[in-house]
C-alpha cells in the first residue's frame, strides 16, 4: 500500500477506541487514512464480561471497520499487525506488506498480562477480545453441563468452581454477574443440580476491591458482591494454575476448571522504535502533543502511550481508560489538521469525567468529579453511557432490548453453547 500524492497519508495501528475515534475525527480534505487491525471489527471492551456471562450476542459489541467507513472515500483498511516500524523509510512492515506513511499513529492497546507465569498464561481464561469471551461462555455452560453427570460431589468442585484473579472493574463486573445467573437463571435450568456447591471466588492481592475507584465506591463494592454470594479473597495472589487447580501465595489451593484472568494489562509491543521510549509495562513515552520522543511524525495515543510528568496529576501517566484514549483521538486529528496549516499544534490535557462499575441489577459505583453515587442511580448512569457509547444505531438497539427484556424477565436466551468447526484444509 502506497501513499497518494494529492493528501498526507496517516497510518493508524489499532482500531480501539482511540484509533476508530481518530479515524472518525480526521478532516477527508486533508488526509488518507489507512487503519490496520488485526479483527475487521470494533469491539466494545467494557460489554465484552456480558458476552461471557450470556447477557449479549457478540455481535452486538462489534462492529465492521469497513461498514463504519462506507462513505468515506479517503479510507483504507487492512487486517494485518505490524511487525516493526521502520521509521527512516516513512513505512511499517506488516503481515501484508509494507505500507508507507506521512504520519504514523500507534494506537494498538494493550494485552493481558500474565506476569510471566506461563501456566497461567497457555491455562486460564483472559478478557480482553470477543472470542475470549465466547470461549468462557461455552467452558462456563459446558462445565455445568458435566456436573450434571458427576454423582460424586468432589469430582464436581472444579466443574463448579469459578476463580476470578482482580477485582478491578472487569473482575468485579463479570463476578457480579455470574452471580446474577447462578441467582436467577441456573436454578430454572439446572433444577436437578445443588446450586449451592458453585461457588464463584474473586481474588485480589490489594485489600479491597476497585482499587483504583474511591473509598465509598470499593466499599459498597465489596458490600454487594459479599451479599450476592461471591467469595471474596483479599490481600491474596495467584502463584501458580495448572492440573486445573489454582494455588495462592498463601499455600492454599481451589479445584476449578473455570480460572479467570483479569488482574493486568501491558502494552502491545512493537519493534523499530529506540529502547528508551519504551516505559513500564511496556507503554511509549510520548510529550506533551502525543509524539514519540525523537519523532515528529510517529504518535501514540491510547493505553499504548505514557504522558508521563506532563500532568501534574498523574505523575505516572495518565488512567488506561476509553475516556483517555478517546480525548487524545480528539486532540491529535485536531493537531494534525493544525500542523498541515502550519499552525501551533495544542497540549493535551485530559479531562476527567469518572469511573463506573456495575456489580448487578439495580448495583452500579460511580465516581465523578463532583460527587459519588451507588445502587440505581449510579446503575442507570451505567447503562446510559454505555449504550450511548456503542457504535452502530443496530447496535445501541439491540443492547437496550436485551437489557430491557433481562430487567423485566430476570432471564435472556443466550445460553446457547457455540463451537465453530472448520474443515481440515
Amino acid at each position: 500500500m502506497t501513499k497518494k500524492a494529492d493528501k498526507k497519508t496517516v497510518l493508524i495501528i489499532g482500531g480501539g477506541f482511540a484509533g476508530l475515534t481518530l479515524a472518525k475525527q480526521l478532516p477527508p480534505k486533508y488526509f488518507d487514512i489507512i487503519l490496520i487491525d488485526k479483527n475487521n471489527y470494533h469491539q466494545f471492551l467494557p460489554l465484552i464480561y456480558q458476552v461471557a456471562t450470556c447477557g449479549l450476542e457478540s455481535s452486538a459489541i462489534s462492529f465492521p471497520f469497513r461498514r463504519n467507513f462506507q462513505s468515506q472515500k479517503n479510507f483504507r483498511f487492512r487486517i494485518a499487525e505490524a511487525k516493526q516500524i521502520l521509521p527512516e523509510e516513512n513505512a511499517i512492515d506488516t503481515t501484508v506488506g509494507k505500507i508507507e506513511y506521512d504520519y504514523l499513529v500507534i494506537a494498538a492497546g494493550t494485552q493481558t498480562n500474565f506476569f510471566g507465569m506461563k501456566n497461567i498464561e497457555t491455562q486460564a481464561f483472559a478478557m480482553k477480545t470477543v472470542p475470549e469471551a465466547l470461549a468462557l461462555r461455552n467452558t462456563i455452560l459446558c462445565n455445568i453441563e458435566k456436573a450434571l453427570n458427576l454423582p460424586n460431589p468432589e469430582d464436581r468442585k472444579k466443574y463448579l468452581n469459578i476463580v476470578i484473579a482482580g477485582a478491578g472493574a472487569t473482575g468485579v463486573e463479570i463476578a457480579g454477574a455470574l452471580a446474577e445467573m447462578k441467582r436467577y437463571i441456573f436454578p430454572k435450568d439446572y433444577p436437578e443440580l445443588d446450586l449451592d456447591e458453585l461457588q464463584i471466588y474473586l481474588v485480589e492481592a490489594s485489600n479491597k476491591t476497585l482499587a483504583v475507584m474511591s473509598e465509598k465506591s470499593s466499599h459498597v463494592s465489596q458490600k454487594y458482591l459479599e451479599k450476592m454470594g461471591v467469595n471474596i479473597l483479599l490481600n491474596t495472589s495467584v502463584t501458580d494454575y495448572t492440573d486445573d487447580t489454582v494455588f495462592f501465595n498463601d499455600g492454599t489451593s481451589l479445584p476449578s476448571k473455570t480460572f479467570i484472568w483479569t488482574t493486568g494489562v501491558k502494552a502491545v509491543s512493537l519493534e523499530g522504535l529506540p529502547k528508551e521510549t519504551v516505559q513500564a509495562r511496556g507503554r511509549i513515552a510520548v510529550n506533551e502533543f502525543n509524539q514519540v520522543q525523537g519523532f515528529k511524525n510517529i504518535f501514540a495515543i491510547g493505553d499504548i502511550c505514557v504522558q508521563a510528568n506532563q500532568d501534574k496529576r498523574f505523575p505516572n501517566g495518565h488512567p488506561q481508560v476509553a475516556q483517555v484514549a478517546i480525548q487524545q483521538a480528539k486532540y491529535l486529528a485536531k493537531n494534525l489538521t493544525k500542523i498541515e496549516h502550519s499552525k501551533e499544534a495544542k497540549p493535551f490535557s485530559y479531562i476527567n469525567k469518572g469511573s463506573l462499575a456495575t456489580i448487578g441489577r439495580n448495583k452500579a459505583v460511580a465516581d465523578f468529579p463532583f460527587m459519588h453515587m451507588t445502587g440505581f442511580w449510579a446503575w442507570f448512569v451505567w447503562a446510559v453511557i454505555h449504550l450511548l457509547s456503542i457504535v452502530g444505531v443496530k447496535n445501541k438497539l439491540q443492547v437496550m432490548l436485551d437489557w430491557t427484556q433481562k430487567y423485566w424477565s430476570y432471564d435472556d436466551s443466550l445460553r446457547l453453547i457455540m463451537k465453530a468447526k472448520y474443515p481440515n484444509r
